[in-house]
């Protein structure tokens, strides 16, 4: 889906758009474990089934190809609503990548 910066002006940059997201009730912070997605809040740590990957945005560095990240919105299966930022390319972390790998396996795409 090509969305229109000029309609969606959060877009812009990962900060704006962090900051429409948690208005938007996207609060809780994650980070990927090895053995889980651990909420930061509360210590919980969620398998790959009890997860849902809602949305997720790239950004791109002005100035730097290697100052790449990946906003995650992230819905799990008792009502907790966050986020989880990471780079891409290069510096992405392996945990982050195979969590969600393990989430994809876990809930397969709806195709309507």
């Amino acid at each position: 889906m090509q969305v229109n910066n000029a309609k969606s002006p959060f877009l812009k940059s990962m900060v704006t758009c962090l900051s429409k997201v948690v208005n938007d009730g996207f609060k809780e912070d994650f980070k990927a474990t090895s053995g889980g997605l651990r909420s930061l809040s509360t210590d919980r740590l969620y398998t790959a089934d009890q997860v849902r990957v809602v949305n997720f945005f790239r950004f791109e560095g002005f100035s730097d190809p290697d100052d790449n990240a990946i906003l995650y919105l992230i819905e799990t299966d008792d009502g907790l609503k966050g986020t989880l930022v990471d780079a891409y390319g290069t510096y992405a972390d392996p945990l982050v990548y195979k969590f969600f790998m393990d989430v994809e396996s876990a809930r397969p795409a709806v195709v309507h």
